[in-house]
């Protein structure tokens, strides 16, 4: 399965679908959703996000692995660096690889400052690249320590993600080299609202990997389609790396129809994401309808 996803992912189009597991003990509403609407057949592989804006969910390696064994499909489980420290993401990454969940999305987490948790703590033991370090070990059959592991796991393919603003090139650029001499398969990026980021990003990400040897890794465009001005407002302020340019946020304020207006303006991007570059990641926020009218 793995490595027709990773081959997929290196040589054809891709595309990839974030689920959001729910304030729940079951992500059973989500595989019953992807499946009524076929959403399994439009896509290579899903993503499944791990507490995302701090606010507590159920675990993402559970929900990969519901969604890979419904539907024989890879899950990119996401691990924060803000939840564990390097005992658990060792312990985690080992589990799940009993599992067969080996794609991993690595990211530092959003602050807690913002969970709807009573005072919780940050671990942070390191940023995403330090889970970067961990999987390489534990793919050479060692543990952090470099103790020898009972039975090797399985390959583990780390994705990492990165900012898409590239109004700030040496910044991005200077994060990506450090996630792609980390080892990263993949960096996916934040999404974009603009067409014009496009070129740019890919630009970067191609200087990025000329600094370093990981000449196999893929850049993934994030996509998130928008239909309600409230929403973008919301993006725009309160997400991290989320920048809806002005054109857009007017263009929902003044329109007598904004949920067509959104959708015209989100299927746009999405299109031109997949026709210029050919490998996008789509985020909708569990509106599942929303992103099958996308990939349709």
């Amino acid at each position: 399965m793995f490595t027709q996803f990773i081959n997929k992912l290196q040589n054809d189009t891709f595309i990839t679908l974030e689920t959001t597991p729910g304030h729940s003990a079951t992500c059973g509403d989500i595989i019953e959703n992807v499946k009524n609407l076929g959403l399994d057949k439009l896509v290579d592989g899903f993503t499944t996000t791990d507490s995302p804006l701090s606010k507590m969910k159920l675990n993402s390696i559970m929900a990969a692995i519901r969604l890979q064994q419904h539907f024989a499909k890879p899950a990119i489980a996401t691990m924060t660096m803000r939840d564990r420290n390097i005992i658990a993401l060792q312990s985690d990454l080992l589990g799940a690889n009993e599992f067969d969940v080996r794609a991993i999305l690595a990211i530092t987490g959003d602050s807690v400052k913002i969970s709807d948790q009573p005072n919780p703590k940050a671990v942070l033991e390191g940023d995403s690249t330090k889970l970067l370090e961990i999987i390489r070990y534990l793919n050479s059959g060692t543990d952090l320590a470099q103790k020898q592991l009972k039975v090797a796991p399985k390959p583990i393919y780390p994705f990492t993600v990165s900012g898409s603003n590239v109004d700030k090139p040496d910044a991005l650029r200077k994060k990506m080299v450090k996630k792609l001499k980390g080892g990263t398969v993949a960096i996916v990026t934040q999404p974009i609202f603009d067409a014009a980021q496009i070129a740019p990003l890919q630009a970067i990400f191609e200087e990025a990997k000329a600094q370093t040897e990981n000449k196999d890794a893929q850049l993934v465009i994030g996509t998130f389609p928008v239909v309600k001005f409230k929403t973008a407002n919301f993006l725009d302020k309160r997400v991290p790396g989320a920048n809806i340019p002005e054109f857009w946020l007017q263009r929902l304020e003044n329109s007598s129809d904004e949920y067509q207006t959104g959708f015209e303006l989100s299927k746009e991007i999405f299109d031109t994401v997949m026709r210029s570059h050919g490998k996008a990641h789509l985020m909708a926020a569990n509106n599942f309808a929303l992103a099958r009218d996308i990939l349709t």
